[in-house]
């Protein structure tokens, strides 16, 4: 039965979809020794598959891992930059970047730092960051100057951005300072640099934008150390039970 191929890499724990579409972009799959295309499709049971000149196949695919990482800024969220930034894979050691396909669950644009999800698990992948998905995201930002409630419930209500307004969010002021206040923002979607454009929009621009958790899955909690920029740690059952719980609820 033929599938397509980003699923297939999907299912095998190799790469996200969207990463092994980037993949099959750059030239770095084949399928019986031929250049992959982007919509094509295979046979698991007929196709040879390889990845940099190296075969794969479900035999290969390695256990399923999951990690929290917090990112520091100027780390792009990807698993390769084609202008040779760093990547969240280089803050893993070697046995977990290379050859498990681990990569992250949706991203925190460079400038941003916090909490950020590793797996080599392309279907949970594939879920959590389904256009439908609802999983939040809590978020503590710094922004310049001092938004009044009626700008803070305006945020609430949701903006308009390119036509589409958001969803309702939750947008809390934590404390003023001189000339910056900072908010918890807590989002139920993940638009390209929301918060950053958002905040721009309304005349507060942000100054540092900083994820504190997913869902339940808290960089800090009262059970673990903290996690410092640039660490990670394994998600305990829990959390992995509580990931998999979102993408198989009846609103999914």
């Amino acid at each position: 039965m033929e599938v397509r191929l980003q699923k297939i890499l999907a299912q095998w724990g190799i790469a996200s979809r969207r990463e092994a579409e980037e993949m099959i972009r750059n030239s770095r799959v084949r399928i019986n020794g031929v250049l992959a295309h982007l919509g094509q499709k295979v046979d698991p049971e007929k196709d040879a598959i390889a990845i940099d000149d190296k075969p794969v196949s479900v035999k290969h695919r390695p256990a399923l891992i999951y990690l929290l990482l917090h990112k520091p800024a100027g780390v792009v969220s990807t698993c390769y930059d084609p202008h040779r930034k760093p990547t969240v894979l280089d803050l893993l050691p070697k046995e977990l970047r290379e050859g498990l396909g681990i990569h992250p669950v949706g991203r925190l644009d460079a400038d941003s730092t916090g909490a950020l999800i590793l797996t080599n698990d392309g279907e949970l992948t594939f879920g959590l960051t389904h256009p439908r998905h609802s999983i939040s995201k809590t978020y503590r930002v710094l922004v310049k100057g001092h938004p009044p409630e009626a700008v803070l419930q305006r945020w609430r209500q949701g903006v308009m951005l390119e036509g589409r307004k958001t969803r309702a969010a939750q947008v809390h002021l934590i404390e003023l300072y001189t000339e910056q206040s900072l908010l918890e923002i807590v989002l139920q979607e993940g638009r390209n640099r929301q918060i950053r454009r958002i905040a721009q929009q309304l005349g507060y621009p942000v100054i540092q934008l900083h994820r504190t958790a997913i869902g339940q899955i808290q960089l800090q909690t009262l059970k673990e150390p903290f996690l410092s920029e640039g660490k990670y740690r394994f998600l305990k059952d829990h959390e992995i039970h509580f990931l998999q719980e979102q993408i198989t609820q009846p609103n999914y």
